[in-house]
């Protein structure tokens, strides 16, 4: 089994950030996926092995444009989500995780938190850290090539 702590659009708002970093430390991954990725710059710097970041819209020099992460028989694309026009659908993002043989795709953007299912791909997207009003982020286990992701709103 494995464990991951997803954020997104962190924007800047670091303290919301480091209130999961007693949470970064005990899963095996921690996956920012863009718009704030310098946030976790010094975690990720500190734990190469267990840190992925993807680079949004707003992010102009730190992060991938996109990783496939496979592990527990679960093949999981992480993106930022604005190359593939998530504000106006999913059915590209969808065809790619596809074309890249993945299971899950893990996408932000939107600001909006949401899981679903189109496909036969589980899409996800923990919401947005930066956000003022409600501020989430997705803990996802994986075991057993099952992907069970949950929306977790920052208290």
């Amino acid at each position: 089994m494995k464990t991951v702590v997803i954020l997104s659009d962190s924007h800047g708002r670091r303290k919301n950030v480091e209130k999961l970093f007693p949470l970064f430390a005990e899963n095996d991954y921690v996956i920012h996926l863009g718009d704030g990725s310098a946030d976790v710059r010094d975690f990720s710097r500190e734990n190469p092995q267990k840190c992925l970041v993807m680079k949004g819209n707003c992010d102009f020099s730190y992060g991938m444009d996109e990783y496939v992460l496979e592990t527990e028989g679960v093949r999981i694309l992480c993106c930022h989500g604005h190359k593939y026009g998530v504000k106006s659908g999913l059915s590209r993002l969808v065809s790619h995780a596809k074309e890249c043989g993945c299971d899950v795709a893990l996408y932000g953007h939107t600001h909006r938190a949401d899981i679903c299912e189109e496909d036969g791909v589980l899409c996800v997207n923990p919401g947005s850290l930066g956000d003022f009003f409600s501020p989430s982020y997705c803990y996802l286990v994986l075991h057993e090539k099952k992907a069970t992701p949950t929306i977790v709103p920052l208290q």
